[in-house]
């Protein structure tokens, strides 16, 4: 059996996502680049064997996906992006002008998720990778992603902070000997 690993890719870029506003139920669809940068993906990760294949179920993880050569990938609403209520839509300087030093890490959103709601979501998507062994591929969002990690390292979601994280790359996690750690990140 293959080590047990959790393979991390962000979605293709969109509109918003080039733009630096803050994107979770907003549905935005993959820019052409996006989809191409998606497509390209899809030759770095067919010689890999996964058990398992999520995606969140937006839009542009699920086409990232699909263009990657997962359309079978399962979806899974633990792997959508933080809820960021109404700071929807909005770059963070925009939400600075009235919380000053605001963050996503920092700072609640105010009818989104906390960190905690967040990350007890991605402990159950580390918790199926790692009950199986081998290998697990998850498609989703910068900061759901950043939390994942941070959750399979054993931090705190906050420590997603530390993680920069662009679209259409690969990550992954894994262990050294009993240590969950980052094996390769934003590839």
């Amino acid at each position: 059996m293959t080590a047990t690993e959790l393979w991390l890719v962000r979605h293709g870029a969109t509109e918003w996502s080039n733009a630096g506003r803050h994107t979770s139920t907003t549905d935005m669809p993959l820019l052409p680049e996006g989809e191409e940068t998606a497509r390209a993906l899809g030759a770095r990760l067919a010689a890999v064997d996964f058990r398992l294949v999520l995606t969140s179920p937006r839009r542009r993880a699920r086409h990232t996906a699909e263009l990657s050569g997962f359309a079978d990938a399962e979806v899974t609403e633990d792997l959508a992006e933080w809820a960021y209520g109404d700071y929807e839509g909005l770059t963070t300087p925009e939400i600075r002008a009235t919380v000053p030093g605001w963050t996503v890490w920092s700072h609640p959103s105010p009818a989104g998720e906390t960190a905690a709601e967040v990350a007890a979501r991605l402990d159950r998507v580390v918790e199926r990778a790692r009950e199986g062994g081998g290998r697990t591929l998850a498609f989703a969002h910068g900061h759901s992603l950043r939390v994942l990690a941070a959750r399979w390292l054993g931090l705190p979601a906050e420590d997603g902070r530390l993680l920069r994280l662009d679209t259409a790359t690969v990550s992954a996690l894994g262990f050294e000997r009993e240590s969950p750690v980052v094996l390769r990140w934003n590839a």
